[in-house]
């Protein structure tokens, strides 16, 4: 018998399995480190700041639908004018701490942008990154890539931006799979979709046909032709 679930549920943190999506899970991220914090006895504060556009369209909707569940955990949710703006208040709340001067004992900031917004935040990266966080606070970018040039004017790959701002990196782990030719997780995330729909008497197209190109490549790796 499944569990039942409700869409709510995704920032319910008592709830240990959830059903939410990738931008979702960034607005829960936010939450349990908050939580992770009351629990560590500090009073902290949650900075979300940045500028729209794909890949990464979505994730404001998401963070301004979720208001309620961000001002119980005291995470304030800002979009910039424009990403190094952004970028500038964040490095801002971590000066605050640093310096004395804040109301609380950190913030951690989440900054969120496009490749070409990566490109014109350059200044900004290097000196608050070089600049350094709160001892308790600390700073997540989310960089979107569109390395097909589909909804930009132009390709864009923004590790190179980030060596050269001497920024720490993290990549998603199917990518990090795929870069070493061995197969992902593909099975227990979109390819679970159509698995659970299948149970309900539904379809699920995209997710199956995005699986299928997955694995496909997978094949490929573990034939050696790709």
């Amino acid at each position: 018998m499944l569990k039942q679930v409700n869409l709510s549920d995704k920032y319910d943190l008592s709830e240990n399995s959830v059903f939410l999506t990738g931008t979702q899970a960034l607005v829960r991220l936010c939450l349990t480190q908050a939580a992770v914090d009351r629990v560590a006895g500090l009073d902290t504060g949650g900075y979300v700041t940045g500028y729209r556009g794909s890949p990464l369209g979505g994730l404001d909707q998401q963070f301004d639908s979720a208001k309620a569940a961000l001002e119980a955990g005291e995470i304030i949710f800002q979009p910039g004018l424009n990403e190094d703006l952004a970028a500038t208040a964040v490095w801002g709340s971590q000066q605050s701490a640093i310096r004395g001067e804040g109301s609380k004992d950190g913030v951690f900031a989440l900054w969120y942008g496009k490749g070409p917004g990566v490109d014109r935040t350059g200044d900004v990266f290097r000196h608050g990154n070089l600049a350094g966080s709160a001892k308790h606070g600390g700073v997540l970018a989310l960089l979107g890539d569109d390395h097909t040039c589909e909804s930009s004017t132009t390709c864009h790959q923004s590790e190179y931006a980030l060596v050269d701002a001497m920024m720490p990196m993290a990549s998603p782990s199917m990518r990090l799979d795929h870069m070493a030719c061995s197969a992902s997780e593909i099975d227990a995330i979109n390819g679970m979709v159509p698995v659970v729909a299948a149970h309900h008497g539904l379809n699920a197209p995209f997710n199956q046909t995005l699986s299928a190109i997955v694995r496909a490549q997978e094949a490929a790796f573990a034939k050696g032709t790709s």
